[in-house]
């Protein structure tokens, strides 16, 4: 009687976790907007530091273009701009 649950037991608990991982892996696979394969994207986030509880600075680069961006939770607002091989320039509105 117990050697009949161990052996259920030993062979049904890797089968769950296997079934498990597997449905996570496909799921990540799967979601919108992640690549599946090596894709290459239009944008790219080159950099990006937490500034207080939920802001952070990002330099994303986009069109051969370097843009600094602060980031919060209801809104995303663009700071500076540069080639990507060059300085960083301020844009002209005020900010």
């Amino acid at each position: 009687m117990m050697l009949d649950y161990l052996l259920r037991l030993l062979l049904l608990v890797p089968l769950v976790a296997g079934l498990a991982y597997g449905s996570l892996w496909l799921w990540r696979k799967l979601q919108p907007g992640i690549a599946i394969g090596n894709r290459n994207r239009a944008i790219r986030i080159v950099d990006a530091i937490p500034m207080g509880a939920t802001g952070r600075l990002a330099v994303v680069e986009f069109a051969n273009r370097h843009i600094l961006v602060a980031v919060s939770r209801g809104r995303i607002e663009k700071i500076a701009e540069a080639p990507a091989d060059g300085a960083f320039v301020l844009p002209d509105e005020d900010i």
